[in-house]
């Protein structure tokens, strides 16, 4: 019975712990407010967007984020209707973005380095530059399958089409409806050319190439910059530190697309990431203190 009555005693201390911890918790995150992010349907930003909302959780905010589309996520942080997007591929991809709007932002540093544009392609295919495509029309059926009409890469590959006079009809869609139509290509062994990146898990997925790109049109290595609103930084230091800290590779990018891709919450993925990797977020953290 004494050892019941102790048990007991012993739960309920660890129940009023636990709810002091949560109520601690909210009321840190309601003093500390909160963060709102934007972010486009990529599997690269939706990776770093899921992270960064769980490392500012951590740090006592409350996270709210909304899909956009490029154009809208760009225009809603230098209107400060949202705080931050972490989605800013420079110098090239979004330099019309950022020409027009980089007086009413500030630009936080760079997240990730060594990323990359142009036409990906199976492994198998004969073709191994842009220059060979128009050789191949009946192969490709004429067509670049593509993303969402406002990214990028989209008006890159419309200069593409001009720069070498390609025979071809851009197809825009989603990321989601180019990797579809990707692996249906590679299920029946054929030809396809899909707007790529990279970080990107369809890399770790297939075995695929770049198409070289003679003539430069897609530019060469890009830097994916942490774009947040005017007035941040004065308004909550410490969440613009950990933003403008934030710092990963490839490698760790590529790691958690993969598992969102094959899990069914990114959110849940990125919070297993986070939580694996406290050395790495720590060093972000750290930025605030």
């Amino acid at each position: 019975m004494k050892h019941l009555l102790n048990r007991r005693i012993r739960l309920a201390g660890l129940a009023l712990a636990t709810g002091a911890a949560l109520t601690a918790g909210a009321a840190q995150a309601e003093e500390k407010g909160t963060v709102h992010l934007a972010y486009v349907e990529w599997a690269s930003t939706v990776a770093s967007t899921n992270v960064m909302q769980v490392v500012l959780e951590q740090a006592g905010y409350d996270v709210e984020t909304s899909s956009l589309s490029a154009a809208a996520m760009w225009q809603s942080v230098a209107t400060g209707d949202v705080d931050a997007h972490l989605a800013g591929w420079l110098p090239i991809t979004h330099e019309d973005y950022y020409a027009k709007l980089k007086d009413d932002l500030v630009d936080a540093g760079v997240s990730l380095e060594g990323a990359k544009l142009g036409l990906v392609v199976p492994a198998y295919s004969e073709a191994d530059s842009i220059a060979d495509l128009n050789d191949h029309v009946d192969s490709f059926d004429g067509k670049l399958t593509g993303i969402d009409p406002g990214a990028g890469v989209m008006r890159l590959t419309e200069q593409v089409i001009e720069d070498y006079d390609l025979d071809y009809d851009l197809v825009s869609g989603s990321g989601a409806t180019m990797t579809a139509a990707l692996k249906n290509a590679i299920d029946n062994e054929q030809d396809v050319a899909v707007t790529g990146w990279a970080p990107h898990w369809k890399l770790a997925r297939w075995d695929l190439k770049f198409l070289e790109d003679p003539k430069g049109t897609y530019g060469g290595e890009e830097q994916i910059h942490t774009i947040v609103r005017q007035g941040l930084e004065e308004e909550m230091p410490e969440a613009y530190a950990i933003l403008s800290a934030f710092n990963w590779d490839t490698e760790m990018m590529g790691e958690v697309m993969l598992m969102q891709e094959e899990g069914d919450d990114p959110y849940a993925e990125a919070k297993k990431w986070v939580e694996e990797n406290q050395d790495v977020v720590q060093e972000w953290l750290d930025a605030a203190s």
